[in-house]
């Protein structure tokens, strides 16, 4: 892990490391970030280059960044935010790549006691360039990118491998890894996710996605779930992650695509909602919030705003409660102005209670019911009678999920239903069916 040469002697607990950032598929330059450490301090710097400022393709990296040539600092504000730019931050590994990177440098560490801990900068170019989400791409002194998509390509496993992504994945959720189970996973993770074990591939068709991996804690077929939330999610007239089911030695591996890549390899920005909305994430933030700033930022406000309403219906209503500003994405669009990506990471959870992660608004709290989002309707730009329309296409779609759930794409056996059933027969269906007619 010493990709970024930011581990020195024990003594010596200074350091100082700086890094072009460039975006897109021909690299453009955009500015240089400046990491910092001094003992337990960690911060880090950025500022735009000239050029890019200049450019015609300009656009605003990172919300949180003034279009500006000086070096602007940043703290995280809390111990569970990142130190760097949040658009950069949203390249970090998840907790299942973090928990990998840390694994296999405690290896290293035994052998060489002289390494010092990982620092952040660590964690952020430990991520290999051609499986990094977005275009934002990191380059070292020499001007090549830290895991270079020529690596990244030939690292990055196909289908054949999944048998043994599994087991590495599986042998590193019981403590049981090797050296080479860790070099493998390393650098595949994605932020695009949570503590659950994945990792990125190519599909058939040599397109990047995300091989999601059933834990090992599971009690209940979660990749299944997953794809059958996104399946009806599409029913239910919302934009979401192409996903289907393979086998894996009688095992079932959710294949999810990628959206922030072209057919021709090209890159598209990206930024979480939390990004958009420059939130900390041990603050409290309501949809309302982020609807009002989707407002200056978004190509096609009106159309991201009403689909956004849909897909806080459809959560509610599939009980999908892990609705953190992480697991909602912006696409750049053009003109400095950005679109609300496809939908990713729905789970229907049945044994969770009813109630949203983020809140609606700040006047009503989290998402309760289906008549407390009817009401608050119009702040997403949608008239009652709109409203009452996208209501009845989603219940359409999610009263289908029994017929959903045993297709071959999702393949949840009959008695799996039950499992499920909670998360989708509820008060909360049967209120909306009664408001949609």
């Amino acid at each position: 892990m010493n990709s970024t040469k930011t581990n020195k002697p024990k003594s010596d607990l200074g350091i100082k490391v700086e890094l072009d950032v460039c975006v897109g598929k021909a690299r453009l330059g955009v500015g240089r970030v400046i990491f910092r450490k001094d003992g337990a301090r960690q911060f880090s710097q950025f500022a735009y280059r000239e050029a890019w400022l200049r450019d015609a393709q300009f656009f605003d990296i990172s919300p949180d960044l003034a279009p500006d040539l000086a070096y602007q600092i940043r703290k995280p504000p809390s111990r569970d935010d990142s130190l760097f730019f949040l658009s950069l931050a949203d390249t970090e590994p998840d907790a299942w790549g973090r928990r990998v990177i840390a694994r296999a440098h405690a290896k290293e560490r035994k052998k060489n006691p002289a390494l010092t801990a990982l620092t952040e900068l660590d964690y952020l170019c430990a991520v290999d360039d051609f499986s990094r989400i977005g275009a934002l791409r990191i380059r070292n002194a020499s001007g090549g990118c830290l895991c270079s998509a020529d690596e990244g390509r030939r690292t990055t496993p196909p289908m054949l491998e999944l048998e043994k992504m599994l087991a590495a994945s599986r042998a590193v959720e019981l403590g049981q890894e090797t050296a080479e189970d860790l070099t493998y996973l390393q650098g595949k993770g994605t932020s695009l996710g949570g503590m659950r074990p994945k990792c990125t591939i190519l599909d058939e068709d040599g397109t990047l996605a995300l091989g999601k991996f059933p834990s090992v804690k599971d009690e209940r077929n979660v990749t299944r779930g997953e794809v059958l939330a996104l399946r009806l999610a599409r029913l239910a007239g919302i934009d979401a992650a192409d996903a289907r089911i393979v086998m894996v030695q009688g095992t079932a591996v959710a294949i999810v695509r990628r959206f922030d890549r072209t057919t021709t390899d090209g890159r598209i920005p990206y930024m979480s909602g939390a990004t958009l909305l420059q939130a900390s994430r041990n603050a409290d933030h309501a949809y309302t919030e982020l609807v009002d700033e989707m407002r200056s930022k978004c190509l096609n406000f009106a159309a991201d705003a009403r689909q956004l309403w849909r897909r806080l219906v459809f959560n509610h209503l599939i009980t999908n409660v892990d609705d953190h500003l992480q697991n909602i994405g912006f696409l750049y669009a053009d003109k400095n102005l950005w679109c609300l990506s496809p939908a990713f990471d729905l789970n229907p959870s049945p044994d969770k209670d009813r109630e949203s992660t983020t809140w609606l608004s700040e006047d009503t709290g989290p998402i309760s019911s289906i008549e407390q989002l009817m009401g608050q309707a119009a702040r997403f730009e949608l008239k009652p009678n709109e409203a009452k329309q996208v209501l009845a296409e989603v219940v359409k779609a999610v009263s289908q999920w029994k017929s959903v759930a045993v297709t071959p794409e999702v393949g949840l056996r009959s008695a799996e239903l039950d499992d499920f059933e909670p998360a989708f027969e509820h008060f909360g269906l049967e209120e909306a069916k009664a408001l949609a007619k």
